[in-house]
């Protein structure tokens, strides 16, 4: 099935930005993904370094909030058919990145109001902050 934004949109009540073209389909990835300041990469790509604690919690019709941009920025939302996909903020993660993982058994979306949206094959993936480079020092993207 193809998932457009704007069907998107309509079916969670999460709006776009009016610049973003609403007849596109969602590209649907199973591997490495960026949205603004948020990366999403395959848990078996960071198994060794990131390991679920517990605490899962279904991810309602309405989506949870992942991240949120600097200064109250836009939300990063993760939204996913009813019990098709469970999330944790509950990770040990070595390099001090990881807000969170999610294990999906069908396609999940992440939608953002100024990015659009993307979305991830079934699978078991870690929610990261992105980080960039700057000579010698490090800093988390602002989005």
């Amino acid at each position: 099935m193809n998932v457009t934004l704007a069907s998107l949109s309509q079916q969670t009540g999460l709006t776009v930005l009016d610049h973003l073209e609403q007849s596109v389909t969602i590209p649907v990835v199973d591997g490495l993904q960026a949205q603004g300041d948020l990366i999403v990469i395959p848990h078996s790509v960071v198994a060794s370094s990131v390991k679920p604690r517990s605490d899962w919690i279904p991810v309602p019709a309405e989506g949870i909030e992942l991240l949120r941009g600097a200064a109250g920025g836009n939300p990063h939302t993760l939204v996913a058919e009813p019990g098709t996909c469970r999330w944790t903020t509950a990770v040990t993660d070595a390099d001090g990145l990881a807000i969170g993982m999610f294990e999906a058994s069908a396609v999940v979306y992440l939608l953002h109001p100024e990015h659009g949206g993307s979305g991830c094959a079934p699978g078991t993936y870690v929610v990261r902050r992105q980080r960039e480079r700057d000579g010698q020092r490090a800093r988390l993207v602002a989005d």
